[in-house]
C-alpha cells in the first residue's frame, strides 16, 4: 500500500515539475506588428503620466504648469481624455449599489442639482449634449455655452462643463440658460481646485478651441472587500509595497517636490514621470511586488487582477473614442502608474500610433 501511495506521490511531483518546465504557449498572432498605414490620417495617441495635483505640497501653484501647457498646446491634440468616470458609468454604478456604493461616493458627482435645473437625467442629458454638438454653431453665443455647460453637469460630465465655462468671458459666467446660482458657484469652485483634469486637460481644451474632454476612467472592476478581510488585505498589500523600489520612487518624488516653486520644476517633474524607465519602476514597486505577496488568500493577485482589468477598460474607452472619429491626435492624461499599461495595451491596436511624451516635453 505504501509503495502505491509513494509511487503516486512521485508521479504527481514529476507531473508538477514537468508542467512548470513546459514553455508557455505563445500565440502566433501579434496585432502590434500589423500596423499598415490606414486610409487617411493615423490615430496618434500621447499618453501623459501625471501626478495627482491634489496630492502635491502647498508650494505647487497652477501657474507653474505653464511650460507643460505650452508644449502640449504646440502638439495640438484634437481630443483629450482624462482619468474621470463618465456620467453614464456612474449612472450604471448607482443602479448597482451592493457592489458600487463606495465607488459612487468616491468617483461620481451628484447630478441632482443639475437635473433639477435642466429637467434631464444622466442618460437624457448625455443624449442632449450629443444633439447640441451635432449642430453646434461656428460662433456659439454665451447662451449656447451656458446651456451646454448646464447639460454637461446634468450628464455627469463636470470637466466638459468646465471647458465651456473657461470658453466664456468672465463677465458671461452668470446664472442663466439652465445654470442656477448653485451650479455657477460649483463651476467657479472647480476652477480653483488642484485637479489635473481641470488645470491641464480642461484648460488646454479651452485654449485649443475644443468643446469637451472625454472621461475614460473605469471603475466597474471595483468590488468591496468583505469586512472580515479588510484588515488582512490592507496589511498584505502594504507589506508588499514596502520594498526598495517604493523607497527609491518616494525619494525621487521628494527631491522633485522640494523644488516646486522654482522655474521649470513642474516640467521637470512631468519629464521624470514620463521617462522610459518609470513604468518598470512602478511595476517593481507596486504590481510586481503584489504578485509575489504570499498570503493564503492571494490578496496581491486579486489586486493585480483588478488593476489590469481597470486599465484594459480605460484603454477600451480611449479606443472607442478614436473609433468614432478616426485620424485624430488624442492626449490621454492619467495617473503616472497607469502610463505603462496604457501604452502597452494601446500598442496592441492596429490603428493606434503612440507618440513619445519625452519628445513633446523636451
Amino acid at each position: 500500500m505504501f509503495g502505491r501511495i509513494g509511487s503516486v506521490l512521485v508521479l504527481g511531483l514529476c507531473s508538477t515539475i514537468a508542467l512548470a518546465a513546459t514553455p508557455a504557449y505563445t500565440p502566433s498572432f501579434h496585432p502590434d506588428q500589423l500596423k499598415d498605414p490606414p486610409v487617411g490620417r493615423p490615430n496618434q495617441v500621447l499618453v501623459l503620466g501625471s501626478p495627482h495635483l491634489s496630492a502635491l505640497p502647498k508650494s505647487f501653484a497652477p501657474d507653474q504648469l505653464e511650460p507643460l501647457l505650452s508644449r502640449l498646446e504646440a502638439w495640438k491634440p484634437e481630443v483629450i481624455g482624462v482619468e474621470a468616470v463618465s456620467g453614464l458609468q456612474c449612472d450604471f454604478m448607482r443602479r448597482n449599489p451592493a457592489r458600487y456604493a463606495e465607488s459612487v461616493t468616491s468617483y461620481c458627482v451628484d447630478t441632482g442639482p443639475a437635473q433639477a435645473a435642466t429637467g434631464l437625467d444622466v442618460p437624457a442629458a448625455n443624449a442632449e449634449a450629443e444633439r447640441l454638438l451635432a449642430s453646434w454653431p461656428t460662433s456659439p453665443s454665451a447662451a449656447d455655452r451656458r446651456r451646454l455647460a448646464a447639460v454637461w453637469l446634468a450628464a455627469g460630465e463636470r470637466n466638459s462643463a468646465v471647458v465651456q465655462w473657461l470658453r466664456l468671458p468672465t463677465g458671461e459666467r452668470t446664472p442663466a440658460d439652465g445654470l442656477t446660482p448653485e451650479l455657477v458657484a460649483y463651476l467657479d469652485k472647480r476652477l480653483q481646485g488642484r485637479d489635473e483634469s481641470v488645470l491641464v486637460a480642461a484648460t488646454l481644451a479651452a485654449r485649443l478651441g475644443l468643446e469637451r474632454v472625454w472621461a475614460v476612467d473605469d471603475h466597474t472592476a471595483d468590488s468591496p472587500t468583505p469586512k472580515a478581510l479588510e484588515k488582512a488585505s490592507g496589511e498584505a498589500i502594504m507589506k508588499a509595497w514596502d520594498n526598495p523600489y517604493t523607497k527609491a520612487r518616494a525619494e525621487a518624488d521628494a527631491v522633485l517636490e522640494a523644488n516646486l516653486g522654482k522655474p521649470g520644476a513642474m516640467l521637470a517633474l512631468y519629464r521624470n514621470y514620463n521617462a522610459p524607465e518609470a513604468a518598470l519602476q512602478a511595476f517593481h514597486s507596486d504590481f510586481g511586488a503584489a504578485l509575489m505577496e504570499p498570503s493564503p488568500q492571494q490578496f496581491g493577485r486579486g489586486y493585480v487582477g483588478y488593476w489590469e482589468t481597470r486599465n484594459l477598460r480605460m484603454v477600451a474607452n480611449i479606443r472607442d473614442v478614436l473609433g468614432q472619429a478616426p485620424g485624430k491626435r488624442l492626449l490621454a492624461i492619467v495617473g503616472a502608474s497607469h502610463k505603462g499599461y496604457y501604452e502597452a495595451y494601446l500598442n496592441q491596436m492596429h490603428d493606434v500610433q503612440l507618440v513619445d511624451a519625452g519628445d513633446v516635453l523636451r
